[in-house]
């Protein structure tokens, strides 16, 4: 090699072609530089004549963090570089694990040439270069007073090498400068070069474009002042960023104030739209990022603030789901409906934790749980802090009691308050039909109002479960995701009245639905467990339609493929009160069940038997099947003819003209034990109760049996010996009309308008009560 010959030319040719990276300006592009016009470089070319590698216009690599790399470092002053460039050979390699971190280029053994980390700051140019009889391979990394080179194991390692390198020190200059913002025009353009920069790497990394993106994210955090039209500026600069990359939370947060503060912008149209599409179809868990979730709420309420309001959301769920009768993308379901349940579950959130002072979700998620540091939740936008509520009575689950003759479906409603539910003196074994009947659920629930805002945000979400059952592809899927119960059941009794309504919608569609994977999902998840059946049967906590949908569930659960015998069985058990009740008030469908359940020989109690006929007796469609169904069988007949039953549940929500069309519709001479617990039913049942001579047990516990039918049964049911006014409003005026009744031997008189006198009056006069109950009155 003729150093002297060669070595001014190249020194020239260095300082046209290869400019110090920290003269380029930060806004252009991340590219390689060209060589100027005129000189037709070609690699290899003569002694010490070098150029930039390009890669190919489809190359593609993997970002570097950490990797295996040969190094040497030449020091020298600046003006020697390309002599020492044209030597032979360079002395020494050393092997390094180099790490790309975020600031610097470390080795893992700091020793020799890497004793120190090589500040990204402090290099001034970077090149892919190659000399004539020299190792291949190699990248090079200008600093102050010297060069470092690596050297790698091929062109594609050495290549990864070069752009990772370039990357990092091109993030690490667009971090310092966007962290420390001046003027807000140069910032927007430093913006689109950075977003230009990523989109034009030949990197192909997930961090290429989070990167960016959370640079700017960290921007906007620290920056609260900037003006709408900045807002927007930044975000459509961004857009294209958006188009294959999920928003980092920090960014969501932003994205979520612009939908609350300008609905109406087009940039919820124009750039969210994409986003969130991509959001529903690729999204696989929002438990780790439930800011993404938060961000599609709010832009589906901010759709809902347009002109056409639903119109727009209904669109965009048909763009979801696309034209043709199948939805290609899985995920697009199961996210919407998180999404919903989600926003329908946050507006009742301050209701809940208002109950028993726990932390929100929100405070869960921060880490926030002391006491001191918690702070008034607000779950979504167009929701005002709502004031205190006192603390309310929560409903445990329902529990099967075995009595002695029929399994009751029980619901305790435990307030903590004044130790409720209250029951007869002694109740501390296991309660009887007597004691604690049918407790529904919904009696005495506290009606809560949501703000009206809070309901709006309630109907968009409805609605939008609404139009997912109607997509059959989407039904048998979203029925087994809304089969066990999505909502906590402290909120089952406040459900808003448009809430209810649309989701009663969703559960007759699946009602409807001839495929058995859908109707199914009407049942409970697991045993002992409510499902939609239990909870819009008659007595049920969303049941304001007096069972209509029930009686439409068990149609369709009726005529599908099930096992009739086990189905009969499961209503025998839990639900045979409201069929009963149901079948009283003229339900074809359920006259059937209760035919089906004497056919089949479900109920073996012949009490229950006796009361099924008369409750089949009591209207016309029900005598006449029943009359078909005696024919052939006749042994009813003769079960008949014995006299009627001992024992008698009205079901709960049954009404006096429920009663009285029961009592008239057969024999009830031999009626002992009658219990009206948790019913509808007034003093003017009374005129029906004294046409029962035998009757010796009555409970009307929960009740509006007053003081009138009280007189009334005094003067005519002198047989009494078991009477349960619990939770009555009779009062002192009714209760004496008791002295009459000296047959009395149980009576409660629990949270009723007792007095001490009254009270010392009545033990006076009825020498055989020996168990009474006056708790929560003013003779305890």
């Amino acid at each position: 090699m003729d150093f002297n010959s060669s070595g001014g030319g190249n020194e020239l040719h260095n300082k046209q072609f290869y400019q110090s990276e920290e003269s380029k300006p930060l806004l252009g592009e991340m590219s390689a530089p060209t060589p100027p016009e005129g000189n037709n470089i070609k690699l290899g070319a003569g002694p010490c004549k070098r150029t930039l590698l390009h890669c190919s216009s489809g190359m593609r690599y993997k970002l570097l963090q950490e990797g295996d790399i040969q190094v040497c470092v030449v020091k020298h002053p600046r003006t020697f570089l390309s002599k020492i460039l044209t030597s032979k050979f360079l002395r020494r390699w050393e092997p390094h694990h180099l790490t790309l971190t975020d600031c610097s280029l470390a080795s893992a053994t700091p020793t020799g040439y890497m004793e120190a980390a090589l500040s990204y700051s402090t290099i001034e140019d970077l090149q892919l270069l190659s000399w004539d009889n020299a190792p291949k391979y190699c990248v090079q990394l200008s600093f102050p007073g010297g060069t470092v080179f690596l050297q790698a194991a091929n062109s594609y390692l050495r290549d990864q090498w070069f752009h990772s390198l370039q990357w990092k020190k091109k993030i690490y200059k667009y971090r310092k400068v966007l962290n420390n913002p001046s003027r807000w025009e140069v910032v927007l353009k430093e913006i689109r070069s950075l977003v230009d920069m990523a989109l034009t790497s030949p990197l192909q990394d997930e961090s290429i474009h989070q990167a960016p993106l959370q640079i700017i994210s960290t921007l906007l955090a620290e920056n609260t002042n900037l003006s709408s039209q900045d807002h927007e500026n930044i975000i459509v600069a961004i857009a294209p960023l958006l188009e294959k990359n999920h928003p980092p939370p920090d960014l969501c947060e932003f994205f979520c104030k612009h939908c609350r503060e300008r609905p109406r912008s087009m940039v919820v149209i124009e750039v969210f739209t994409p986003v969130v599409q991509r959001i529903l179809k690729h999204n696989m868990d929002f438990g780790k990022c439930p800011r993404l979730r938060l961000f599609t709420q709010e832009y589906i309420l901010a759709l809902n603030e347009l002109n056409a309001g639903m119109e727009v959301v209904k669109k965009f769920i048909h763009s979801m789901h696309g034209p043709s009768g199948q939805c290609p993308h899985p995920r697009v379901l199961p996210n919407l409906v998180a999404v919903c349940l989600a926003a329908i579950y946050s507006c009742y959130e301050e209701l809940i934790n208002s109950r028993d002072n726990s932390p929100s979700l929100k405070e869960i998620r921060n880490g926030c749980q002391q006491q001191n540091e918690r702070k008034p939740p607000l779950p979504l936008r167009l929701l005002p802090p709502l004031s205190p509520s006192p603390t309310l009575p929560l409903s445990p689950p329902p529990s099967i009691v075995n009595s002695s003759e029929i399994l009751v479906e029980l619901e305790r409603n435990n307030n903590t308050a004044n130790a409720r539910r209250k029951g007869p003196a002694g109740s501390d074994s296991e309660p009887n039909l007597i004691d604690c009947l049918l407790v529904s659920p919904a009696l005495n629930a506290l009606s809560i109002q949501l703000p009206a805002q809070a309901d709006r945000v309630l109907g968009c979400f409805a609605l939008i479960l609404k139009m997912l059952s109607d997509y059959d592809d989407w039904r048998p899927a979203l029925a087994s995701l809304l089969q066990p119960i999505p909502f906590p059941k402290e909120i089952v009794p406040d459900l808003s009245v448009c809430l209810n309504r649309e989701l009663k919608y969703v559960i007759q569609r699946f009602a409807e639905d001839p495929r058995q994977e859908v109707h199914s999902c009407l049942l409970s998840v697991r045993s002992g467990k409510d499902g939609w059946f239990q909870l819009y049967s008659p007595g049920g906590v969303a049941c304001d339609d007096d069972g209509e949908l029930f009686a439409s569930m068990v149609h369709i659960l009726m005529g599908s493929c099930y096992k009739t015998k086990k189905f009969l069985l499961s209503l025998a058990e839990n639900k045979l009160g409201p069929c009963m009740l149901l079948a009283l008030r003229g339900n074809q469908t359920m006259v059937e069940i209760l035919c089906l359940m004497l056919e089949y020989n479900i109920m073996e109690n012949k009490d229950t038997q006796l009361q099924i006929i008369s409750t089949l007796e009591s209207t016309p469609v029900g005598l006449h099947m029943y009359e078909q169904l005696c024919d052939r069988q006749r042994e009813l007949k003769e079960l008949q003819r014995k006299g009627g039953p001992t024992r008698l549940t009205l079901p709960s929500k049954s009404t006096d003209a429920d009663l009285a069309r029961l009592l008239s519709s057969g024999s009830f001479g031999n009626l002992e034990n009658l219990s009206l617990a948790f019913t509808n039913v007034t003093s003017a049942c009374a005129e029906q109760l004294i046409k029962l001579p035998s009757l010796k047990q009555l409970n009307l516990w929960s009740t509006q049996f007053g003081d009138t039918g009280l007189r009334l049964l005094s003067e005519h049911l002198a047989c009494l010996q078991v009477l349960n006014l619990c939770e009555t409003p009779v009062t002192d005026a009714g209760l004496l009309s008791l002295s009459s009744m000296k047959s009395l031997c149980s009576l409660n008189m629990n949270s009723t308008k007792l007095t001490a006198d009254t009270y010392d009056d009545l033990k006076a006069k009825l020498p055989n009560l020996k168990e009474v109950d006056v708790r929560y009155t003013e003779a305890w």
